[in-house]
């Protein structure tokens, strides 16, 4: 590794949310693949937008239509340690582009316990660190 290359931020996957993306066309898992690459990197995928009703753009979802479907990935960027992989899931309603409530849930529920996760792992870091003298 080149020492001016930023190290890059773990993905972590929270529930089903690499079983789920795995289920997707490769042409739609390379964008959804690219778009974590990028944010690894602390970059931003053309196409991420903020999910709306998660206050900013913490939580960012890259949606990417294929064969006359809609596909979608939604990711935190909250938490310091750690991409996390909240949801993917196909678009199944045809009315309008709003993410359905059932959807909204499951992110609301990951993103909590991604939180937890995230908890969990600073204090294991804490303990590590000041285990090694």
């Amino acid at each position: 590794m080149v020492e001016d290359e930023p190290e890059l931020r773990p993905v972590l996957w929270v529930g089903t949310t690499l079983k789920d993306l795995e289920s997707f066309p490769d042409e739609v898992k390379r964008v959804m693949g690219y778009a974590l690459h990028l944010t690894q990197n602390g970059e931003k995928h053309p196409d991420a937008k903020p999910l709306k009703g998660f206050g900013g753009a913490g939580v960012l979802e890259v949606v990417d239509d294929f064969d006359g479907d809609t596909y979608r990935a939604v990711y935190t960027v909250r938490l310091a340690s750690a991409v996390y992989a909240l949801h993917a899931f196909q678009k199944k309603s045809r009315k309008g582009a709003q993410t359905p409530k059932a959807d909204i849930e499951k992110v609301r529920a990951r993103l909590r316990l991604a939180e937890e996760i995230h908890e969990q792992r600073v204090v294991l870091a804490k303990k590590e660190k000041g285990g090694a003298r």
